[in-house]
């Protein structure tokens, strides 16, 4: 049977605690989910998406329980995890923080950027899912603040930023070009030319880093 094989940072590297970037790999899903789908809100396997979530929480060392992720709305909210919760009453948030041993905060992305945050002097860690809503809307900054607000200390935190969708993929209208830079003028040192007319490219690793 083929496991789960998570990238890995050497920033993150800590004795005490785990972290992954998961891919396909080492997953049951089929069709189009093939691989290590593990999205409660997917139109998946109900099964399979639970094994899958298994296999993960074994690789991070927690139980199934403990594998927390929420219910990811593109926002800049941000949730302290005080206790676990189950599958049917995830929390409506794009990010959650944590003091609390055994427990893995996970982040779903397909093309958003998956990021993980950790203070291992204050033992305090975080997760967010940062698309271009939440990236331009505060999520990362907000994350940051709630885990100062429960103990870590800024200058202690590392953050990472998974595989994200990267600008050549990334091609966006007029409309976002215009919303964009009107949220804020700097925004535009994200956008660069596209072959289409009134088009952009839009680098998201770039926005969120």
């Amino acid at each position: 049977m083929t496991q789960p094989d998570p990238i890995r940072s050497n920033a993150l590297d800590n004795e005490s605690i785990q972290h992954g970037f998961f891919t396909r790999t080492g997953g049951v899903s089929t069709g189009m989910f093939h691989g290590l789908n593990v999205g409660l809100g997917s139109s998946d396997d109900r099964q399979d998406v639970l094994e899958n979530r298994r296999r993960v929480a074994e690789c991070l060392h927690v139980s199934p329980d403990h594998l927390l992720t929420v219910h990811q709305i593109h926002s800049p909210d941000v949730i302290e995890v005080t206790e676990g919760w189950s599958n049917e009453d995830r929390p409506k948030a794009d990010a959650m923080v944590t003091t609390l041993p055994g427990l893995a905060l996970g982040a779903l992305t397909a093309d958003c950027g998956p990021v993980l945050f950790c203070d291992p002097k204050n033992r305090v860690i975080g997760a967010a899912h940062a698309g271009w809503k939440g990236a331009t809307g505060g999520v990362l900054e907000n994350t940051i603040d709630a885990m100062v607000g429960i103990g870590a200390a800024r200058t202690d935190i590392t953050a990472v930023l998974g595989p994200t969708i990267s600008s050549n993929a990334y091609e966006v209208g007029p409309e976002f070009v215009e919303r964009l830079i009107d949220m804020n003028p700097t925004n535009k040192d994200f956008l660069s030319p596209s072959t289409r007319h009134g088009h952009a490219m839009f680098d998201l690793p770039g926005c969120i880093l």
